[in-house]
């Protein structure tokens, strides 16, 4: 019936826009955000760089150390994963992006006959993995929209207790490396063990003659020997701060395709609604119309019939008679 399917187009349309409201509102939260986290990794870089210079220095002035975290084993059979995700949806490609990355990884070890671990970051990697009957070794969430200091210390301590330890031969880090506001890309990065110290200071560029006139305290091996982990939580925290930023610019894009897709399914919609109305107007009209040449196709009937009956009483007066008697009795 018109009627009910313009009630029925009119409901979905509230609806539409209702939703539209919604992702519009959401998007420009994530626009706000996104501008935030780039400048907190704008803000967590120098102290980025300059410990990685001073290491890097540190190593060109001949400065050699024996760390757990340089060690290399000769073959690789236990490999870690830090997987970097959100703990929310609604971020187009973002999260599915990381998993598939963080998956094929997984499967290439397991197939080389090797083990793995997994340390999930976010409750989209732990809810991925443990639907799918992975082992999750670790979880850290609640903060991957606005990840701090202290949240890539306690990820990077549990890094380092299973690579110390032996458990794991090689840790590598999954996240997405935020490279403008409109591209964004999976990476998959070793995270231990680090580089050797020497490489360190022939690919870093270090100057040795930098640190003329610095004297070090207890040596320059043991403030090296402190700073490689300090370096290890650093290159972290980058990690989560672009994987954050990534995460709102994706959210910010999702958002944005959301609000123009319920604006054009709006205009379709009032379209199909302005094609109801005229069909049920139409349609009566066309219902008044048809009364009215019924009710005209009677009245020409009823002149017809008075006529005959006048012509009839003409012609046979008798007939008259009958029917003043008739009318009488009547």
């Amino acid at each position: 019936m018109p009627g009910g399917a313009e009630r029925v187009l009119r409901r979905r349309i509230g609806s539409v826009r209702n939703t539209k409201k919604i992702t519009r509102a959401m998007e420009l939260i994530a626009a706000t955000r996104v501008a935030r986290a780039q400048q907190r990794a704008k803000a967590a870089r120098p102290y980025s760089e300059m410990l990685t210079g001073v290491i890097e220095d540190l190593a060109a002035g001949g400065a050699a150390v024996d760390h757990p975290l340089l060690r290399r084993a000769e073959k690789v059979e236990r490999v870690a994963f830090v997987v970097c995700a959100g703990d929310r949806g609604l971020a187009g490609p973002y999260n599915s992006q990381v998993l598939r990355a963080a998956e094929r990884e997984i499967q290439a070890v397991r197939a080389d006959g090797g083990d793995y671990r997994i340390l999930a970051v976010g409750k989209k990697v732990r809810d991925y993995f443990t639907f799918r009957n992975y082992t999750i070794d670790s979880f850290y969430g609640g903060f991957t929209d606005n990840p701090t200091f202290e949240d890539a210390r306690a990820i990077a301590h549990r890094v380092r207790e299973l690579f110390d330890s032996g458990d794991v031969d090689q840790v590598d880090l999954i996240f997405t490396e935020f490279v403008t506001l409109g591209t964004q890309r999976a990476v998959v990065r070793r995270f231990l063990p680090l580089e050797p110290v020497e490489t360190m200071a022939e690919v870093g560029g270090g100057d040795a003659a930098a640190l003329v006139g610095f004297s070090f305290e207890p040596s320059a091996e043991g403030v090296l020997f402190d700073l490689l982990p300090r370096y290890v939580e650093a290159r972290l925290l980058t990690a989560l701060l672009d994987a954050a930023a990534s995460e709102h610019a994706n959210r910010q894009r999702a958002m944005k395709a959301a609000t123009d897709n319920a604006e054009e399914l709006i205009t379709k919609l009032s379209r199909a609604l302005n094609r109801a109305r005229q069909e049920s107007i139409t349609t009566e009209i066309m219902e008044i119309v048809g009364g009215a040449e019924a009710l005209g196709a009677d009245g020409d009937d009823d002149d017809a019939g008075n006529t005959k009956l006048e012509s009839m009483l003409v012609e046979r007066p008798d007939a008259a008679s009958s029917v003043a008697a008739g009318q009488s009795s009547i």
